[in-house]
């Protein structure tokens, strides 16, 4: 899961990446408003923080580009406006929620999961493939009842596989899911990381399969 981070104070900013890192985001951080609006016309997201005093441009006329580009990717807004109009205007952009500073960290990731969970097409928060089952909500992973251990971009790149049961992945949407800008990670990097998912699976029956020249996929189970 990417999630774009838009705020302008460096303080602040840096603990929220740190905190949406260290729970399995890859995150790009915006610090001004014009370059969070390159950032969504040009990326795919799960999900936006904004903040409404940016720089540049205000969080609220990102907000209107955004949605007349007529995204519908989520949109928390984290600001420490706290007047009624201010917020009404906010959810009238189109908005999906609003957080005031300061404001708990847990409650933020609380929040961040559940607009995720909410804009996911599958309804449910388990994702059950064979003798595996997903929790989307919690990012925990079980097979046969039993937790599995893997790390972050080895859950991250589970859950795009899950996502997409049948359909071939390739390492550009891998690379793109998994790092922030920050971040530089190559197609053998990928096949490393996939290499260390594929050898947990198999002894539970589940490969993921390579495509020569294409991806990684994982085929539909029989019901």
């Amino acid at each position: 899961m990417r999630i774009l981070l838009v705020e302008d104070d460096r303080v602040l900013g840096d603990a929220m990446l740190r905190s949406l890192q260290q729970a399995g985001y890859a995150v790009d951080w915006a610090r001004n408003g014009k370059d969070a609006d390159l950032a969504l016309g040009d990326q795919i997201y799960d999900l936006a923080l904004l903040d409404l005093g940016l720089p540049k441009m205000d969080g609220f006329e990102v907000l209107r580009r955004l949605r007349n580009r007529r995204s519908s990717l989520p949109v928390l807004i984290v600001t420490a406006r706290d007047s009624l109009d201010d917020r009404i205007k906010g959810l009238d952009l189109g908005a999906d929620d609003y957080i005031l500073k300061p404001f708990d960290m847990p409650e933020l990731l609380a929040r961040v999961r559940a607009h995720i969970r909410r804009s996911q097409t599958v309804p449910v928060n388990e994702i059950t493939y064979g003798p595996l089952v997903y929790d989307s909500a919690n990012r925990m992973v079980r097979i046969s009842g039993e937790p599995l251990n893997l790390s972050a971009r080895e859950l991250g790149i589970l859950e795009t596989l899950l996502m997409r049961v049948g359909k071939v992945i390739t390492k550009e949407l891998l690379v793109e899911k998994l790092c922030s800008w920050d971040e530089a990670l190559g197609s053998n990097a990928i096949e490393v990381y996939v290499h260390r998912l594929r050898k947990k699976l198999q002894p539970h029956g589940i490969n993921v399969s390579t495509v020569r020249g294409l991806g990684y996929m994982l085929e539909k189970r029989d019901a």
